[in-house]
């Protein structure tokens, strides 16, 4: 499926391009001659260059700044708001972050056909993507299971079983994520504070929470074909991803595996951070900050906050 901002925005450099292109070969230098036989029929040098249309004036300025921002947000970076406190953590409501486009692969910013390969997600990566059941929504999670792994969330806590690839360490053997517990956060959810835990993948560090009491059922869970309800096995070309806000995220437990065709971009940064709290006899519209996270400006995205 097309994505329409882009399709518009290619669309707008495009034709401004054009514009400007055809109006430069064909149509100036027809004007310019023009006015010189003009001038010299009335005996009067001719200097300067004569007055653009407006079409063609308004291209040539906007043009170099869609196209800018084309390349920028198609190839190289675009920003994101996080809406809901599924990452946290990590990432809070009002952050704004930094998505690297190149992270995994070069792709046409239309319909997002991958051009150039330039690298696959890691375990423990923030990666933004498609939401597999509604393409024209964006999610953000963090990449916990890798093509060919075998995902196990029981009493939660993340088992992994990495696919076998020659002499693997952990071929053939389930492995507890380990888990190391920082202690009651500041994040208070149903009247609870939440407990916080450092989550280890591999060389990777972050910190998830936990709610004290909330259990989800695993009969709640998306139950692939020939594994137990908690269980998930990896297809080629997908990827299984978790929220680190564990017991209040909508993950791949209950929706399944993101493609590889999915993936936006790996979140790298934060660029501002907005608070929207306020009391509620507030006259302000909910829609303008009341404050700014200065702590989490700058922060890099995929690690423990220390």
């Amino acid at each position: 499926m097309a994505n329409y901002f882009s399709l518009i925005l290619v669309l707008l450099t495009l034709t401004t391009g054009l514009v400007w292109l055809v109006d430069s070969m064909v149509f100036a230098p027809k004007r310019k001659a023009r006015l010189q036989e003009s001038a010299k029929a009335e005996g009067a040098n001719f200097a300067g260059e004569p007055q653009l249309p407006y079409l063609v004036d308004t291209s040539q300025q906007i043009f170099p700044v869609i196209a800018f921002v084309l390349v920028l947000r198609s190839f190289i970076y675009e920003p994101f708001q996080i809406p809901s406190g599924s990452m946290m953590p990590t990432l809070l409501v009002g952050d704004f972050i930094l998505v690297e486009k190149f992270s995994y692969g070069i792709k046409d910013p239309v319909f997002r056909s991958k051009l150039v390969e330039t690298g696959v997600p890691e375990r423990g990566d923030v990666v933004v993507f498609k939401y597999p059941e509604d393409t024209s929504v964006d999610y953000i999670k963090r990449v916990i299971g890798l093509p060919g792994d075998t995902v196990v969330y029981q009493d939660k806590q993340v088992y992994i079983k990495s696919k076998c690839e020659g002499a693997a360490k952990n071929c053939g053997k389930l492995t507890a994520m380990p888990l190391d517990f920082v202690g009651r956060d500041e994040f208070v959810q149903d009247m609870a504070k939440l407990m916080r835990y450092t989550e280890t993948l591999g060389d990777k560090e972050h910190d998830i929470l936990r709610h004290p009491v909330r259990e989800i059922s695993s009969s709640n869970f998306y139950t692939q074909p020939g594994t137990r309800s908690n269980e998930w096995i990896v297809p080629d070309g997908h990827y299984f991803v978790l929220g680190d806000n564990r017991d209040n995220s909508r993950d791949s437990r209950f929706w399944g595996f993101v493609p590889d065709a999915n993936l936006v971009g790996k979140a790298v940064a934060i660029w501002i951070s907005f608070e929207f709290e306020r009391d509620r006899d507030s006259v302000l519209p909910t829609w303008i900050p009341t404050g700014v996270r200065f702590e989490q400006i700058g922060r890099e995205i995929g690690r423990a906050h220390v």
